[in-house]
């Protein structure tokens, strides 16, 4: 039904200048309330210079390490306690297939393990990731540029690269239970007594944080089933590929608890065969790509010649990989199908260049996930030692994130020399080499790699941003996000859904802000409960068109974290929500 008469008339006007002011707000200055850091060493300082149409008195917040007391503008103040518990992987999984982040693939079928669906809102945050990645790292640089690669290319790139020979996990079989594990997952150990040096016994024990903890209760057990008594050494725990041989028949399963049960660790290589062509045969035989870096590096010079790029510069790519899982686990952690966004940015090969680029990367990645809203304390650094790197690195550093099931690798940063531009040249008979105009010097780069998973780090990001919290005595389930990075952006809601008119602004208002953000409509249910919604969803704005609305042309923005009420003209929502979401 439309309005008539001159409030109609006003309120058509009013959404009309909103129109305007969407292209407008595209080409706002950026400096003009834009999103600022400061990194004191691995400390981040985020604000954003917010907008309010009321005065600093109309909204106050206290708060202390759990709980906090909220006074809106209307003056009802509301009692928030945090959970300090720790949250399992299962809260977040729940979670996910409840508001159609991830779905299980296949899952009408019996599915298989370490595929995974996204769904409606989960579209939206990879989405999101994968945007804000591309604007920081690529749209807002002048040494990066962009590649998109093909998934499946010629199996002479993987013979050259070493992956057809030796991109490959230990793999072990549990005899009794057929269940099969990676060599290097499972962890085991000697209970050893003090007094003597006799070993008691052997455990096996699954990677995890508490895997000392589990070996020893084990290991204690045991020795009692046995009548040995303490005191023991501590455990020292090995993974399976540093087993002697003469041991390993002593190391028992961790299916079956039985010794004897594992067959020795065989290699087992981890990349999808496929066929290309009507005939299948040896000379159809190609592979589904297991990591995006390859295809940069086989269009190396293309890409430097084109783009007129020079030396140092990156290229960026994002895109699927594929491998072969020996045990897929953790939820979207280790799949399957997965992926990635990698950088190769290539540098001389100076022996004074690669350290000081790559502490470049490590600072420049680590500031970068802080901003879009990974939680600092749990993130960590974790330096390779000299046995641990790939062959062809120079040095690596991972940074490491505490997820529900352990600190695990989030990020990889690696100096990779020039291995793989210098096999590609010998394989193909192509040189892939650089000519520096300055010195008149030929080289082959090194290379510096940012690798990260989309996947690893959307389960980050659920990860720090989950939280339950008690308000008022009721239990609030709350999706934390930073605004730039949240699937939703705002809801709209008409305070009561049987009134035309407010219905009617209401949705006029929604799609106004539809041509610049993802935002929802939603009249199903009293106002707390749509809250309640929008928070769990991880909207960090709601937006309540009012009988109000109607006569003063102002809605009510209610922050999800603070739960802070602000009534602010209709014409100004626009401004507020691009300042809170993009920082201009």
């Amino acid at each position: 039904m439309n309005r008539k008469g001159p409030t109609a008339h006003k309120h058509r006007i009013l959404l009309s200048v909103i129109m305007i002011m969407i292209s407008a707000a595209a080409v706002h200055s950026f400096s003009n309330g834009i999103l600022k850091s400061r990194i004191h060493g691995r400390r981040s300082v985020r604000w954003i210079q917010s907008y309010s149409s009321t005065s600093a008195d109309d909204v106050v917040v206290k708060s202390d390490a759990s709980t906090c007391t909220t006074t809106g503008g209307g003056g009802d103040t509301v009692h928030k306690t945090v959970s300090d518990k720790e949250y399992k992987l299962d809260d977040i999984v729940n979670l996910c297939k409840r508001k159609g982040f991830v779905f299980q693939s296949s899952e009408i079928y019996s599915p298989m393990a370490g595929f995974y669906d996204y769904g409606p809102m989960g579209v939206e945050l990879k989405a999101n990731i994968k945007k804000l990645w591309w604007r920081d790292m690529v749209q807002r640089r002048e040494d990066i540029v962009g590649l998109d690669s093909s998934i499946i290319a010629s199996p002479a790139i993987w013979q050259a690269s070493g992956h057809v020979a030796g991109f490959s996990d230990p793999m072990v079989d549990c005899k009794k239970t057929r269940l099969r594990f990676r060599a290097d997952q499972v962890f085991w150990g000697r209970l050893v007594r003090e007094a003597d040096d006799e070993v008691v016994c052997y455990v096996s024990v699954m990677e995890s944080d508490t895997m000392l903890e589990e070996a020893t209760k084990s290991a204690v057990k045991k020795a009692k089933s046995l009548d040995k008594k303490g005191p023991f050494r501590v455990i020292q725990l090995k993974d399976l590929t540093e087993a002697a041989s003469e041991e390993y028949h002593l190391i028992p399963s961790p299916a079956s608890g039985e010794p004897g049960d594992l067959t020795p660790p065989r290699d087992f290589n981890l990349m999808f065969q496929t066929s290309v062509g009507a005939v299948a045969g040896d000379s159809s035989v190609a592979y589904l790509r297991p990591e995006t870096a390859q295809g940069i590096f086989t269009n190396f010079m293309n890409v430097q010649r084109t783009a007129r790029m020079k030396i140092p510069f990156g290229i960026a790519q994002i895109g699927k990989a594929f491998r072969n899982e020996i045990t897929p686990r953790n939820y979207i952690f280790r799949s399957r199908e997965f992926e990635q966004m990698e950088i190769e940015y290539f540098i001389s090969p100076d022996d004074d260049e690669w350290p000081k680029r790559l502490e470049e990367w490590i600072d420049r990645s680590w500031s970068w996930l802080v901003s879009i809203g990974l939680r600092e304390d749990y993130m960590f650094k974790s330096v390779h030692g000299q046995g641990k790197l790939a062959h062809y690195a120079r040095a690596c550093t991972d940074i490491t994130f505490k997820f529900p099931f352990g600190t695990q690798e989030l990020m990889g940063i690696a100096a990779r020399g020039n291995y793989d531009l210098t096999q590609h040249g010998n394989a193909s008979g192509k040189a892939m080499e650089y000519f520096d105009a300055a010195t008149s010097i030929k080289y082959v780069p090194h290379v510096i790699e940012p690798s990260i998973g989309v996947d690893r780090l959307f389960l980050a990001l659920l990860t720090s941003a989950y939280r339950e919290e008690e308000v008022d005595g009721e239990k609030r389930t709350v999706l934390g996000f930073h605004p730039s990075i949240a699937p939703i952006k705002a809801a709209v809601f008409p305070l009561v859904n049987n009134k035309a008119e407010l219905s009617e602004l209401a949705k006029q208002l929604f799609r106004s802000l539809q041509m610049r953000f993802m935002v929802e409509f939603d009249t199903s249910g009293a106002i707390g409960r749509r809250y309640r919604r929008a928070d769990e969803s991880g909207i960090p704005f709601c937006i309540t068109v009012d009988f109000d609305s109607l006569t003063d042309d102002s809605v009510t923005v209610r922050e999800r974290d603070s739960m802070v009420q602000t009534r602010m003209k209709i014409i100004d929502v626009l401004p507020y929500l691009s300042k809170q979401i993009d920082g201009f």
